[in-house]
């Protein structure tokens, strides 16, 4: 069913790119622990070094997983916006093609969450 605004609806939409004084939305998502209902946002610089999100900004926010201290970083399998990548950990988030809204998933192998429950 289509669905018509009514006369004057305005669309103000918040989460543009100029809304976040230089900074851009990026979302980072961690496979198979579902102790983490969704993937975490974060306002982050384009010019972030993909090693300072890994370990600078996920610690914040998946640390309290008992499997995150386990993580072998060289093993991580990485997904951007739905496709396999390999990020260059000294390149900026943006040289490793993060933009705006970007979702970052990362699954770890041989860690199925908690006791293998995937939470």
């Amino acid at each position: 069913m289509a669905i018509i605004a009514k006369d004057g609806y305005v669309d103000n939409v918040r989460d543009r790119v100029e809304n976040f004084h230089g900074n851009q939305l990026v979302y980072v998502g961690w496979d198979d622990h579902l102790l983490f209902s969704a993937a975490w946002a974060f306002p982050l610089p384009p010019e972030m070094p993909f090693q300072g999100l890994v370990s600078e900004v996920m610690p914040g926010s998946f640390n309290d997983h008992p499997d995150f201290e386990k993580i072998d970083w060289t093993s991580v399998e990485w997904v951007l916006d739905g496709k396999s990548f390999l990020p260059d950990m000294d390149k900026s988030l943006k040289d490793n093609g993060v933009g705006h809204k970007s979702l970052i998933r990362f699954k770890t192998p041989g860690l199925m969450g908690v006791n293998g429950t995937r939470l």
